[in-house]
């Protein structure tokens, strides 16, 4: 029997959604499916694992050793036990899920967010139809055809529950193509800590991972940090992480801005990259914890209580080491609006951590048609860029979609190319001095720097009149025709 391909996988994933359609809220449907996904896995690997021992040291203490496996499956968490059950079986999977936390550390809190007892939604006749549906796949690693595959599909699922989900889709996921942008114009390398302050459901992370293995880095040299509000979504985020088989990370639960939870000795964890798509213009955001904020992540000014962004920025700047980069998605308002706004931007020009401002297309991005920005922060600026910020205007180039626009490759690789050379390109991208910025009242708005006027065409006065006298003439001469027609049908004198 051959292999199963990503292909198959991924349509087998997405037809799980649709027995759960009717039943539950679309944006509830990832929590059931991933935490199935997820349960499945860890018991075809296991019993992968048990089996091979057993053949190899004709020994069954492969069923029972945990030191041998990566993730232990008690009994009651065997998928066997779950498939043998005819009523009830909501509550079995539950018990399940506590039971793999029980066993492994590492999965603590990450089943225990998703409730499968509720027969209201879910009643034993449609989670036997889903149960039937997952065990028609073998998820075991000597039957997936490629090895990074299952994450890839998971990758895959987080994209279409954003879409399924429409606005509440950007709360967590942000589109590929962005994160992989970003990735390019910060270019983490082996060895470093890598960390994503809003991390959804982990994209930015894995991505940076795929980045130092495009560049023939190891990433398993790679430490990667995160924090994320949403109990589910930083759930998701964790089983993302693992079904990429990155084991070792750290994802913190919690609030970034009103309690960092990313500590060493009571301080801030500081990083060599930091990555993230913080929500837009975030109101309610920690104003009142900013005021007495412990970390001093807040010097250059507390932002307006109805717009976080600069808060997240701000926090950004206080995890970068000494030669940290940071990339980071914002609102365009941010680069333009006055008041507190004005004040922070002004006192991080000053200490010279903007190194670009890169406009995006609109529409990109779920929930909002507002164009957007990247950011690029840095404490540690080639001499050539000290005192400088490049902006670029990449507002024109994208893929028309029905829904939501999109970024192409040559519109990513059109925009690090001209990052890397940081040269002036007319209409398109040019380092600006912080004078000149300065002068500007410290607004970063990318038309004040960047020309993105059309040129009106120069019209030959005598050209043009020339043209309009030969049109007259023709027009007279069809006149003069038609008349004499109508004259011979008998109209007219």
């Amino acid at each position: 029997m051959s292999n199963l391909t990503l292909q198959q996988l991924e349509s087998h994933l997405w037809e799980s959604a649709n027995i759960l359609r009717g039943s539950i809220d679309s944006s509830d449907y990832k929590n059931y499916i991933f935490g199935l996904l997820f349960l499945k896995r860890l018991n075809d690997v296991f019993v992968e694992t048990a089996k091979r021992i057993e053949e190899e040291e004709d020994d069954d203490y492969g069923w029972y050793d945990r030191d041998e496996h990566q993730f232990f499956v008690p009994e009651r968490a065997r998928w066997a036990n779950i498939q043998s059950q005819t009523q009830d079986i909501g509550d079995t999977i539950n018990k399940a899920f506590e039971a793999l936390e029980e066993e492994n550390a590492s999965l603590q809190g990450v089943l225990a967010t998703i409730d499968f007892n509720d027969k209201e939604k879910l009643p034993d006749k449609l989670l036997q139809q889903l149960i039937s549906h997952f065990s028609a796949i073998d998820l075991s690693n000597a039957n997936l055809s490629e090895p990074d595959m299952l994450g890839r599909a998971y990758e895959y699922l987080i994209k279409q529950f954003a879409d399924d989900a429409g606005k509440k889709g950007g709360e967590f996921y942000t589109p590929s193509k962005v994160v992989e942008l970003i990735v390019h114009l910060i270019k983490p390398e082996e060895g470093m800590r890598v960390c994503d302050p809003t991390v959804g459901s982990g994209g930015m992370l894995i991505q940076s991972v795929d980045y130092i293995k495009s560049q023939g880095g190891n990433p398993r040299n790679l430490t990667l940090h995160g924090q994320e509000r949403n109990l589910n979504t930083w759930a998701i985020c964790k089983m993302n992480l693992l079904l990429h088989g990155l084991s070792d990370h750290r994802i913190e639960k919690g609030d970034t801005i009103r309690d960092p939870k990313l500590l060493e000795d009571g301080e801030l964890i500081l990083y060599d990259r930091v990555i993230a798509n913080p929500p837009f213009s975030l109101s309610n955001w920690g104003r009142e914890e900013a005021e007495s904020d412990e970390y001093g992540r807040f010097r250059f000014g507390i932002p307006p209580k109805d717009k976080g962004d600069l808060a997240f920025v701000q926090h950004m700047i206080s995890t970068l080491n000494h030669e940290g980069k940071a990339g980071v998605v914002m609102p365009h308002g941010v680069l333009f609006r006055g008041g507190a706004e004005g004040k922070i931007r002004q006192g991080i020009l000053e200490e010279d951590l903007l190194e670009a401002v890169i406009g995006l297309p609109s529409n990109l991005f779920y929930g909002t048609g507002i164009p957007a920005s990247i950011l690029i922060l840095n404490r540690n600026k080639e001499e050539n860029k000290k005192g400088k910020v490049f902006f670029l205007n990449g507002a024109e180039d994208y893929q028309e979609g029905k829904n939501q626009n999109t970024l192409r490759d040559e519109d990513i690789e059109k925009i690090v190319s001209a990052y890397d050379k940081w040269e002036e390109v007319e209409k398109y991208c040019r380092p600006v001095s912080l004078d000149e910025i300065k002068e500007n009242d410290y607004t970063l708005n990318i038309a004040r720097y960047i020309d993105t006027t059309e040129e009106e065409e120069l019209v030959d006065v005598a050209e043009a009149l020339a043209e309009l006298r030969k049109f007259e003439e023709e027009r007279n001469e069809i006149e003069e025709k038609m008349y004499g027609y109508l004259k011979g049908l008998g109209y007219g004198e």
